[in-house]
């Protein structure tokens, strides 16, 4: 038996990435008990995955090495961790420990570490990138904030959902690194829907475009893998959703003012992209930010017509 499969692992959040995240680690033979708000979904993953399931996350986490939380956000953390008589913190035990891959926020979670503390509980952030489908074959990106023994502790347990683990520093760090990823990120994706717009005015074809940039130097992540899969053919469907993208920045920007760090391109970037997603509605995915560049442009990247209007 391998050390990742003598860990017992409580897994509070089988969401989008939450359940290809638990499942990597059930079929690996770990011991997994998973929670989610959802009852019916937290059922439907032992139904077809396996492992067991808890209704409170006191449950799920009792007797349990390690405890994993992949949810919406700190508030949400915070509330499964603490509130209430089926909070976590109240069943976890001494030496257990806390692995918050939500991409949170670095001040909250540095809270909740020295919260736990007292109890003799270690934690450490361990936020991801690489969306659903990285997900799914257990080839993420992991960054780890927190101490260098306890991430070689739960090593063989990340190493089941990524294969590129980095050690950030601090607790807090791996969150912080995470939030300015995406930063990066969605910098380069509404700059490159923009540079196709109007090429597309012009008379360029979009994927003819794409094509040249992917092989020049304005090629980034997201003319290589979001274009032609989620937004020229229409589907707007990556996993990730506009909402949390707007979190992700927020927190980025956060981190700036905290760190008295001017930073007006990004607040710019936050802005656009947080307007997008109150003129588009909620439950959209972050690549639909692109038909509120199409509107502003008065262009679309999808089908035969040059023009919206």
């Amino acid at each position: 038996m391998s050390a990742s499969t003598q860990l017992s692992v409580g897994f509070i959040g089988v969401g989008k990435m939450g359940w290809p995240m638990a499942a990597r680690l059930v079929q690996a033979g770990v011991d997994v008990c998973v929670c989610d708000a959802r009852a019916d979904e937290a059922a439907r993953f032992v139904a077809e995955i396996g492992g067991s399931r808890a209704l409170t996350p006191k449950a799920a986490v009792e007797g349990r090495d390690i405890v994993i939380t992949m949810l919406p956000d700190s508030k949400i953390v915070e509330a499964v961790l603490f509130a209430g008589p089926d909070c976590a913190a109240l069943a976890m035990n001494p030496g257990a420990i806390l692995l918050e891959m939500t991409s949170g926020a670095p001040a909250k979670t540095q809270e909740f570490a020295a919260r736990l503390a007292q109890q003799s509980i270690r934690t450490l952030d361990a936020p991801v990138s690489g969306g659903v489908a990285r997900a799914i074959t257990g080839d993420l990106a992991i960054m780890v904030g927190g101490d260098d023994a306890v991430l070689e502790i739960v090593r063989p347990v990340l190493a089941l959902m990524g294969t590129s683990i980095h050690k950030i520093g601090d607790v807090g760090t791996g969150q912080a690194m995470k939030a300015l990823n995406n930063l990066v990120s969605a910098g380069g994706f509404l700059i490159a829907a923009e540079a196709l717009l109007i090429g597309r005015k012009f008379g360029l074809e979009p994927e003819t475009m794409l094509n040249v940039l992917n092989v020049s130097s304005g090629m980034n992540n997201s003319t290589q893998k979001k274009f032609k899969q989620f937004v020229l053919s229409r589907s707007f469907d990556s996993g990730f959703g506009l909402d949390l993208m707007v979190k992700d920045l927020s927190i980025a920007l956060d981190v700036g003012r905290e760190t008295a760090t001017a930073a007006p391109l990004s607040a710019l970037c936050r802005e656009l992209w947080a307007g997008a997603a109150q003129a588009l509605g909620p439950g959209e995915d972050h690549t639909a930010v692109t038909k509120h560049a199409e509107l502003i442009a008065g262009a679309t990247l999808g089908g035969n017509n040059q023009k919206t209007g």
